[in-house]
């Protein structure tokens, strides 16, 4: 006699029960963790993890310790900080942005910050000025940037999701068209080269002055938002039903685009233009922890500072010379995509 066959429903419900948020949150957490360990032992000059773990119990006389501590300190780990800051701040303001504007499409260059951002980033150069100016400017345009949106919507005297949408439209259109001037220009011989690589998105020129200053602010500004993820709850509702709840819709509606249009422009300052990681990564947390932004959120940052950490590894280390990271988000976050809607569509995921 044959048992009946167990329903395909079943076996997701045991799997719920086992991998509950709170689980898979603690398993993002010691991911990245690991990811940080790892990404310390790959480059150029591999180290080995008994030599990484040696280095801690080396004497400062050791001659191996100053080689030691200037590839590990001085070089990757401002490099692995800066990864783990730009995608988890690009994922936790991707998931954000997606939950005010109702919409799992929506990534974090909605209202225009990137193109703020590039256009920023290039006037400085072309300007020449250099160091700080460049991340300063940079983000100061993306803010300027996103603030002439939300001011095209308030023209119209609405605050409805479709205004700030076209409002982000218009600048976004506005700033890809000034940075078009700045791009033509400039020096073809020195500064366009310079601002393309720029725009392409890489972690090989971080500034340790700009991420140490940046870095608090990112990490302050990540925490505030990660802890709103109830609030976001109820943003996703409809305003009536919102207003209901005693939430005021347009305060924190305005209070988070600000917070996640600051991380996005931090991030782009540090490293640039990355794309696809504010938008995969929700998405695939989303799957994994469900739509509820109280694990969605913290779950998306550690995920985004792993996915950044593989991207960057693989742009050390895959071809003699560096490769871009924004072509290595691009490339590899398509097919993860690709990977992820055919999961999908199989209820594999």
């Amino acid at each position: 006699m044959t048992l009946p066959a167990e329903p395909a429903h079943a076996s997701q419900i045991q799997r719920a029960r086992i991998l509950t948020p709170r689980r898979i949150f603690i398993l993002s957490l010691l991911l990245l963790l690991a990811g940080i360990m790892y990404s310390l032992t790959i480059g150029r000059y591999p180290i080995s993890f008994p030599a990484l773990i040696g280095y801690f119990r080396l004497d400062v006389s050791d001659p191996h310790y100053a080689l030691l501590h200037n590839i590990l300190l001085d070089s990757r780990l401002p490099r692995i900080l800066a990864a783990v800051l730009v995608g988890a701040g690009l994922s936790a303001s991707g998931a954000a942005y997606q939950a005010v504007f109702r919409n799992p499409l929506v990534s974090p260059g909605l209202l225009g910050v990137l193109s703020g951002c590039a256009f920023g980033a290039a006037l400085s150069i072309v300007m020449g000025l250099n160091g700080l100016w460049i991340p300063a400017m940079a983000c100061v345009a993306g803010l300027l940037a996103v603030a002439l949106g939300v001011g095209i919507a308030s023209l119209f005297a609405s605050t409805s999701v479709l205004m700030l949408v076209l409002g982000g439209i218009i600048s976004n259109a506005l700033f890809t068209g000034l940075l078009s001037i700045v791009k033509y220009v400039a020096d073809p011989q020195d500064q366009l080269p310079t601002i393309i690589y720029w725009m392409l998105g890489s972690l090989s020129a971080v500034d340790n002055s700009a991420l140490w200053m940046t870095a608090p602010v990112l990490v302050i500004a990540i925490t505030l938002l990660s802890g709103l993820g109830r609030v976001l709850d109820v943003m996703t509702l409809s305003e009536d039903e919102a207003y209901s709840l005693g939430i005021p819709v347009h305060f924190y509606r305005y209070g988070i685009i600000v917070l996640a249009t600051l991380i996005s422009a931090l991030t782009v300052s540090i490293a640039g233009m990355v794309g696809w990681v504010g938008l995969l990564i929700p998405h695939l947390t989303r799957l994994l922890v469900g739509a509820s932004n109280v694990w969605l959120l913290p779950v998306s940052v550690c995920l985004g500072g792993c996915f950044l950490l593989l991207c960057d590894g693989l742009a050390r280390t895959l071809a003699p010379g560096e490769i871009p990271l924004g072509i290595i988000t691009e490339l590899l976050g398509a097919l993860a995509f690709i990977a992820l809607l055919r999961y999908v569509r199989r209820g594999w995921l």
